[in-house]
């Protein structure tokens, strides 16, 4: 979870980190430790005994005890979606009613498993979960893909409906949801992002700016769109940042220009931790309309990740304690 919120990037690495490095049949055999019970062995597919049925239920709560049936030997006839939520979290709060709601539309394409990680600590652990929510796709045992963040809707089903495809030929409740008129349901793309889309991937940042903030305009609450703003901004300021600005800044830490270029320099970099410190650095020196400058702009690059980013959360108190 290394990339600005928006990025593939992001949900790629978090994906690479996971496949073939998460061995899920662990995790029983921990928690059956833990309550002091025997361990049953995880059997691999074909193996003896068959896989739960597909669930007529799109929602399926899951714990540490029941996470190997329920998840793992599930996972090889039916699309797991593992929701890893808390009570205390807001964007879960956000997320987790659209999982739900599009996996009961699935007609049985898919489920959500549903994690607390604060009853279901291992859990977390074994996917190294570093913020929540955090949205793991399992099929055929194993992880295949993941993100972490409240996504838009829009994104949520694209996500879906390509982990449907690609596993369409392994798991059999797709082709069955498929059959009885379930399966991928494709959104009409928004003529309105469409515009904005484009004119980024043609390298014209203001009409993307302004497309987007057109529809922020009527929808102010329009999630998707501010997250697209604030990577169109972020990416028009670094194609244009002085490319010396990171020598320049280091040579004279008064120079504030050069001080926000190279921050933006250091995010584009994943270099995330050194941004942050050196723009609440400069909030420390700075006073007035310059530490206003700074704190705004570093705000503005905050709205880049995941609220619940570690690296966030730490900025925050260290900027807060810069401040006050």
């Amino acid at each position: 979870m290394t990339q600005p919120r928006g990025s593939a990037a992001k949900s790629a690495a978090l994906s690479a980190a996971l496949s073939g490095a998460v061995d899920l049949s662990a995790l029983k055999a921990r928690a059956d430790s833990a309550q002091r019970q025997p361990a049953p062995q995880a059997g691999p597919p074909g193996g003896d005994g068959p896989p739960p049925p597909v669930s007529t239920d799109a929602v399926i709560d899951v714990t540490e005890a029941t996470f190997q049936t329920e998840v793992v030997e599930r996972s090889l006839r039916q699309l797991v979606i593992v929701d890893l939520w808390a009570e205390w979290c807001g964007p879960c709060k956000q997320l987790s009613p659209v999982l739900e709601r599009l996996a009961a539309e699935s007609a049985g394409a898919w489920v959500v498993a549903k994690v607390d990680v604060d009853a279901n600590p291992r859990i977390a652990q074994l996917f190294g979960a570093q913020s929540i929510p955090t949205i793991v796709a399992i099929g055929g045992g194993q992880p295949v893909d993941a993100f972490s963040g409240a996504l838009p809707e829009p994104e949520i089903r694209k996500w879906i409906n390509a982990l449907l495809d690609a596993l369409r030929d392994k798991l059999p409740s797709i082709r069955e949801a498929e059959a009885n008129g379930g399966g991928p349901v494709e959104e009409p793309e928004d003529p309105r992002f469409t515009e904005a889309e484009e004119a980024f991937e043609r390298g014209d940042f203001a009409a993307a700016q302004a497309a987007y903030e057109r529809i922020l305009d009527v929808e102010p609450a329009n999630e998707l769109a501010k997250n697209a703003l604030a990577q169109v901004k972020f990416t028009a300021r670094t194609e244009s940042a002085d490319p010396e600005a990171l020598a320049k800044a280091d040579a004279d830490p008064t120079d504030l220009t050069s001080q926000l270029d190279a921050a933006d320099l250091e995010i584009a970099a994943n270099d995330v931790e050194a941004g942050f410190k050196r723009l609440i650095d400069a909030v420390r020196r700075t006073a007035g309309e310059d530490r206003n400058r700074v704190r705004e702009h570093l705000v503005a690059l905050f709205d880049l990740f995941d609220p619940a980013d570690d690296r966030v959360m730490k900025a925050r108190r260290d900027l807060a304690s810069a401040l006050f």
